[in-house]
């Protein structure tokens, strides 16, 4: 039993983490791995296999572009040569990247099978890369791994239930499998001296999306919340590539030469035992990262997200996640609420560690169930 898994981004590699450890203690099934290059910053991509115990991909395809058509276009004529060679059984995709969509239109038009991971989720915002890739995968996959009840009932509304030839699972998040898994494994990062005292109180910050990064007038007032914020609470941010450029470009000084570094330290990407390490100790996250949100609740820290709209409303509406998006006064409040906030998980909101068992029963169930079939 062959299955051909496609990652290409930081959140992918952790749940094919989370996974992928699950799948290959099976007897009889070889996993092939696919990398597209997405993300080719050393932090965000090739580290992550080193840390978190990820065989090295079977291929690494180094698709790097600037637009999404010129990537996604190039990823699907790679992804379809590996299919043709390969000949799995099934296709496996993470999310919601350019890679899967990618990895799941090149496998649905050879006809091989689709299962997504973390599907049913949407924001209700078609202006989002994101969900349109979200979207699309989901209708193309046969099989639809749901974190959520939420998610569940998104697929439903849509009239996913009445498919006879898709099967919906609310499997909880592989990303809380990992969670627990590498929570004793944290690695400190490298700090500046005289940098943020991580062993005081802080924030952890993160900014990547387009929406944020691409919008000056939003970068601008998310940034002068900060600045404000870090008076009161000093904050630590790892600098996204995607964000560093912006900030260069639109003559921002990342040196951040008018905050003091104690106050306002950005620094490189960390890999993911770092952040795991920082997420541990902060006492507040700020995100625009739909991972980093989840990541927050799995380690018990209330968060505040620099978005207008979620895909994890229960986040939200549990009193976990606060919606602040770009407005500065809007996130100086949102802080002020949410710094206190006590998370706590009694209800295993998100599948409370047992997802990936759960995605791999019914995956090789469904697969022995089509292979009796075809005989």
């Amino acid at each position: 039993m062959k299955i051909v898994t496609v990652i290409g981004a930081r959140p992918q590699f952790i749940k094919a983490a989370a996974l992928s450890r699950v799948l290959r203690q099976q007897k009889g099934v070889q996993e092939i791995l696919v990398h597209t290059g997405q993300h080719y910053d050393d932090n965000m991509s090739e580290i992550f296999f080193e840390q978190m115990e990820i065989s090295w991909p079977d291929y690494h395809l180094g698709i790097v572009a600037d637009t999404h058509g010129a990537q996604t276009g190039r990823m699907l004529e790679a992804i379809e040569a590996v299919l043709i060679t390969e000949k799995p059984d099934r296709a496996l995709v993470y999310g919601d990247t350019n890679s899967t969509l990618a990895g799941a239109l090149a496998a649905s038009k050879l006809h091989i099978s689709v299962a997504h991971v973390e599907a049913g989720l949407r924001s209700f915002n078609m202006r989002m890369p994101e969900e349109i890739n979200r979207i699309v995968t989901d209708r193309l996959s046969d099989i639809l791994f749901c974190p959520t009840g939420t998610a569940v009932k998104n697929l439903q509304n849509e009239g996913f239930a009445g498919f006879k030839q898709v099967k919906i699972v609310k499997s909880g998040d592989v990303m809380q499998d990992a969670a627990i898994y590498y929570a004793s494994k944290e690695q400190m990062p490298e700090l500046p001296a005289g940098g943020v005292a991580i062993e005081k109180e802080f924030g952890l910050v993160t900014l990547h999306r387009a929406e944020n990064t691409d919008v000056p007038q939003r970068l601008s007032d998310i940034f002068m919340a900060l600045a404000e914020i870090s008076l009161e609470l000093p904050l630590l941010m790892p600098v996204h590539p995607r964000t560093r450029q912006k900030l260069d470009s639109a003559g921002v000084d990342l040196g951040m030469s008018s905050f003091a570094p104690d106050k306002f330290c950005l620094i490189d990407p960390v890999g993911y035992l770092e952040m795991v390490f920082l997420l541990q100790r902060c006492s507040l996250v700020m995100t625009d990262s739909g991972g980093l949100q989840k990541e927050a609740f799995f380690f018990g820290k209330p968060c505040v997200t620099l978005r207008d709209e979620t895909e994890w409303v229960e986040l939200v509406g549990s009193g976990f996640n606060m919606l602040a998006g770009s407005n500065k006064e809007r996130i100086i409040e949102a802080v002020g609420r949410m710094k206190n906030v006590v998370v706590t998980d009694e209800d295993g909101m998100y599948g409370a560690g047992k997802a990936a068992d759960c995605i791999v029963g019914a995956l090789l169930g469904q697969l022995t169930h089509a292979k009796a079939q075809r005989r």
